[in-house]
Formats: C-alpha cells, structure tokens, sequence
C-alpha cells in the first residue's frame, strides 16, 4: 500500500512539473487581479492598507478554486481513474495524496507569493511573515473542501465554475478565520483562536473530504 501511495505522489509530481505552467498561471492571476484593485479604490496606501489582507485572502481563494477543474478530470478522460480503484492502496489515501500535490502547486505558491502582495498593498512588515501563516493554514482546507466539487462534477462536463459555485459556502468559515488570524497577527494581537480555527478547519477535511471526494469519485464512474 505505500508502494502505491508513493507511486502516485511521484507520478503527480511529474505531471506537475511539467505542468508548471499551470502554477505560473495562478501566481500570474494571484498578482495581477491585485493590481487592479488601486483602478477602483484609488492608490492611497492607507486606503490599500485597510483593504490588502482581505484583497489578498480573496484573492487566494479564487486562485485555487480555478485549479479544481484539473484535479480529477483529466485521470476521468484518460481512464487513469480506474487505475486508481484497483490499487491496492484505499482510494481516500489516494485522494488525500492528490490533493497534496494538488496543495503544492497552488496553496504553497500562493502562500510564499503572499509578501510581494504585502509589500504591493503597504501592508506592514509583519504582514511579511503574517500572511504566508495564516495562508500555509487555510489554503490546505480550502484545497481539500474544493476536491469534493471536483469530485462531484467530475465527467459532468461543467468545470471548476460550477464546482467553485458548490463549494464556496463551505469555503467562506475558513477565509473568515484565515483573514481575522493575519489581521490579529499583523497589528499585534492574540490570534490563537483564529488559528486554531483554521487548524481545526483543516483536520475536519482532512477527515472527512476524503471519504466524500472517493464516493463520488466512485459515483463518477458508475
């Protein structure tokens, strides 16, 4: 069963590298939907200041519910899917593993391109280090919570709009919390409560998701 598991992490890795495009892209998207908020609000930095976590966690957010498109529907149109139920190793484990890669390529890089959005914003120096945080928490949860959409639509032919549209009830508690942790951590007070929200956020779907992205990943190919 790790055989597999490692099989299939190596394998998404490859692929993810040669797809590195694709997380250009999001970077890409990440930086320049910022940079035409000062077109609407006006470039006062105390006006960006206020607004630049909030702009930020956002923008985040979109960036990854973009990607759920590719999380499952290319394995669905090339059969790679039902590879995958026969693997030795359960399909939640697999899924799990997916969504890690998955993580990398998109959470990650939104978290380590986070301070250039800071200094973009004048947000403060702790915003430096507050926001990769508060992202490195939240956006696992929010990867995790959009592979139920993709699950659920995958081979539907409705794509990562319809499956943003899903899931993004459920993402909203963790942008809540993600937004409130970087803005306590920023002006200097206790954020305790909201990171241990995001971290509960996080162990929730990850013990759950799973279980409901493999069901309709089962459904899918019925």
């Amino acid at each position: 069963m790790r055989a597999a598991l490692i099989a299939l992490f190596v394998r998404d890795l490859r692929l993810a590298r040669r797809r590195a495009g694709e997380s250009l892209l999001v970077v890409a998207f990440f930086v320049l939907a910022l940079t035409l908020f000062p077109l609407g609000v006006g470039t006062s930095p105390d006006i960006l200041a206020r607004i630049g976590t909030g702009v930020i966690w956002v923008l985040a957010l979109l960036a990854v519910l973009l990607g759920l498109e590719r999380l499952f529907q290319p394995d669905l149109e090339d059969g790679s899917l039902e590879q995958l139920l026969l693997s030795p190793a359960p399909l939640e484990l697999l899924v799990a593993v997916r969504c890690l890669v998955h993580w990398l390529g998109t959470g990650l890089v939104l978290a380590l391109a986070s301070p250039l959005l800071a200094i973009l914003t004048h947000l403060p120096n702790e915003a430096l280090w507050a926001l990769p945080l508060s992202l490195l928490i939240g956006t696992p949860s929010l990867t995790l919570i959009g592979a139920i959409g993709a699950a659920l639509l995958a081979g539907s032919g409705k794509g990562s709009v319809l499956a943003a549209l899903l899931v993004l009830p459920l993402e909203i508690p963790v942008l809540i919390f993600g937004l409130n942790a970087a803005e306590a951590l920023i002006m200097g007070l206790d954020a305790r409560a909201a990171l241990l929200f995001l971290g509960a956020f996080f162990l929730g779907s990850l013990a759950l998701a799973p279980f409901a992205v493999a069901a309709a990943l089962r459904l899918a190919l019925e």
